[in-house]
């Protein structure tokens, strides 16, 4: 019958391991959940990302047009520190501004933008002293270096903003730990079945002078 149909198909959804899950649809999607987030693009630090990808990507045409050089080695040094800041760079404007940073705690990001831009400051700097030394005055070679000279300064000032806030993400971090720890303190301290052993204990104890006597000769 219909009803006995019904029954069957019932008790075979409920013993079928294919369940509808309570997961969130947000974790199942993956990328497919991923927005820009324009407030990071308009931060300082998000302009400032943004300035090191377009003035390192310019240096960088500018070093891949020169077709003759004598030495070469310090253009081969500039293009090599483009190339890798570039890069580098525009991987963590990406995971900031898709917040992708986000879904892997385990690194410690403030500290990896820091380490970034403080070497691409250091390196940047030298590459285009090295260039600006050995240049034959054309123009390809005085575009770079200026706009290397340029990307210096962007990621010396992400530098230092990059120090203020990893200062203040190791200060909040040691906050944290110390609220948490007076938090467990106060709950060890504050458990009602120590209090209410003591209790027991403290009434076991005899009340009358006989009494206590006997119990002190016991």
């Amino acid at each position: 019958s219909r009803s006995g149909e019904e029954a069957t198909s019932m008790i075979s959804g409920a013993s079928s391991p294919y369940q509808p899950t309570t997961e969130p649809v947000s974790q199942r999607r993956g990328l497919a959940g991923l927005r820009c987030d324009p407030d990071y693009l308009r931060g300082a630090l998000g302009r400032l990302k943004v300035a090191q990808v377009v003035l390192g990507l310019i240096a960088f045409i500018c070093i891949e047009t020169i077709m003759e050089c004598s030495p070469c080695e310090g253009l081969y040094f500039f293009e090599f520190v483009s190339c890798s800041a570039l890069v580098v760079t525009g991987v963590l404007l990406v995971m900031f501004s898709l917040n992708l940073h986000m879904r892997v705690p385990q690194i410690n990001w403030n500290l990896t933008d820091l380490v970034n831009t403080g070497l691409s400051t250091f390196f940047f700097f030298i590459a285009s002293i090295v260039l600006a030394a050995l240049n034959h005055k054309t123009g390809a070679e005085i575009a770079a270096v200026i706009f290397g000279f340029l990307a210096t300064a962007a990621y010396a000032v992400n530098t230092f903003l990059a120090v203020q806030k990893w200062r203040v993400s190791i200060r909040q971090q040691s906050t944290n730990d110390y609220i948490r720890a007076r938090t467990e303190s106060r709950d060890v301290d504050g458990r009602p079945e120590i209090h209410f052993s003591y209790a027991i204990n403290i009434t076991k104890l005899p009340t009358s002078p006989l009494s206590l006597t006997h119990w002190q000769l016991a």
